[in-house]
């Protein structure tokens, strides 16, 4: 038994991967391998402990998930079988779930939707299926559709010297798992994160499990205003972040200019865009169905099945906090983008392994204890005093 396959057994994510009646699946390995690789980069120039095993898996170790072959792990997004391949759709909103009838061409949808999509997924190409989805917002993908897409970083501003993640304010818009987990990890290096969230639209995962919430989200301040309403004093505070960290489409600041290009950049400044799949793009996308895109999935004798949990989110946010990390090393100045599609199928592109190789294999463990976050805008004075303060420095 390969020393990739004995960690993959025992982080995990074998225990995730596979059909729920059968064997786990061992053939993904290698993705483990790099990720403690990009991992131990990161922590080596944050100057903290970075385990990947508990990236990957730990949110399933704190909802108690377990493998379920072509149904996500997490019950939200399913692998159907269409006329000329596979594909992922997701309905874990209620708005995809309203928007099942408008999807099928169906009067009215009863009870599970799942049956009748599966029966009329089969009926259908894979791109016209995804390209439904994106008219109705449904968050879909075609089996390998994506190509393999690393951090993109462009100059667009004025670059600085070093500094130190103690003297950082890092502005994190993001939500849900990826961008939250760049600006987890930012905040255990020593940096100043606000959590922002808008109270028409706060972070799915506030209102979810608990516990996952306050692990990526306790170290940092919580800051709640309403973009449209409020939007100067968010201008404020992207004009004075030394990381904006972004992970809606692009359209969404930018109709309210506030994206990168219209807030005067502070000299070092970073914007990371996490997307997914690039700026280009207004797909919505979440960690199952974008790692479907990217061909990041797991095998069994009845075809594809998912590959761990959500798994395209972490990956996407350890590659996102190592392409931070590296644009400090150059002193910033830069836009950041990354495709989590694009990441995952960097990440499918990998070795897979022998036919066969398997071992023992564990159950997902939680991560450490850790700090509960703060009830939403419960630091707003705090940040408003910080934003005043850094306007009156010069930079």
């Amino acid at each position: 038994m390969s020393s990739a396959a004995t960690n993959w057994g025992s982080s995990g994510l074998a225990y995730l991967t596979g059909l729920p009646d059968a064997p786990p699946d061992f053939s993904r390995a290698a993705v483990l391998t790099r990720a403690e690789q990009v991992a131990a980069s990161v922590g080596a120039r944050l100057g903290v402990a970075v385990d990947a095993p508990t990236l990957l898996a730990g949110r399933a170790g704190l909802l108690g998930l377990t493998r379920r072959g072509r149904t996500a792990a997490g019950g939200g997004t399913r692998l159907l079988a269409a006329r000329d391949g596979w594909c992922a759709v997701t309905l874990s909103r209620p708005d995809d779930l309203a928007a099942v009838p408008a999807l099928l061409e169906a009067d009215d949808i009863t009870g599970d939707p799942w049956p009748v999509l599966q029966r009329w997924a089969t009926t259908r190409l894979t791109s016209a299926i995804t390209d439904r989805a994106q008219l109705l917002d449904i968050p879909a993908a075609g089996l390998g559709e994506a190509s393999a897409t690393a951090p993109q970083a462009r100059r667009i501003g004025v670059a600085t010297g070093p500094r130190d993640f103690a003297d950082l304010l890092v502005a994190d818009l993001s939500s849900m798992w990826a961008g939250p987990l760049c600006g987890h990890l930012l905040a255990r290096a020593g940096a100043t994160v606000v959590k922002v969230e808008s109270p028409r639209r706060p972070d799915g995962t506030r209102l979810g499990n608990a516990e996952f919430f306050d692990w990526m989200n306790g170290e940092k301040l919580s800051y709640c205003l309403d973009f449209d309403a409020q939007g100067d004093e968010l201008r404020a505070l992207l004009t004075v972040a030394d990381i904006v960290i972004e992970g809606s489409r692009p359209a969404a600041l930018a109709r309210r200019r506030l994206g990168p290009q219209h807030v005067v950049p502070r000299p070092g400044r970073i914007w990371l865009r996490i997307t997914g799949y690039g700026q280009q793009s207004l797909r919505p996308a979440f960690g199952d169905d974008a790692a479907v895109a990217g061909g990041l999935v797991g095998s069994s004798a009845e075809g594809p099945v998912f590959c761990g949990d959500a798994i395209a989110d972490p990956l996407t946010g350890l590659e996102a906090t190592a392409a931070v990390a590296e644009s400090l090393l150059r002193g910033g100045g830069e836009l950041i983008d990354v495709s989590m599609a694009g990441i995952a199928a960097v990440y499918a592109a990998l070795p897979l392994a022998e036919r066969g190789e398997s071992g023992p294999v564990a159950v997902p463990q939680p991560p450490p204890p850790h700090r509960r976050a703060a009830a939403s805008g419960a630091d707003n004075d705090t940040v408003r005093r910080t934003v005043s303060e850094r306007h009156l420095l010069p930079c």
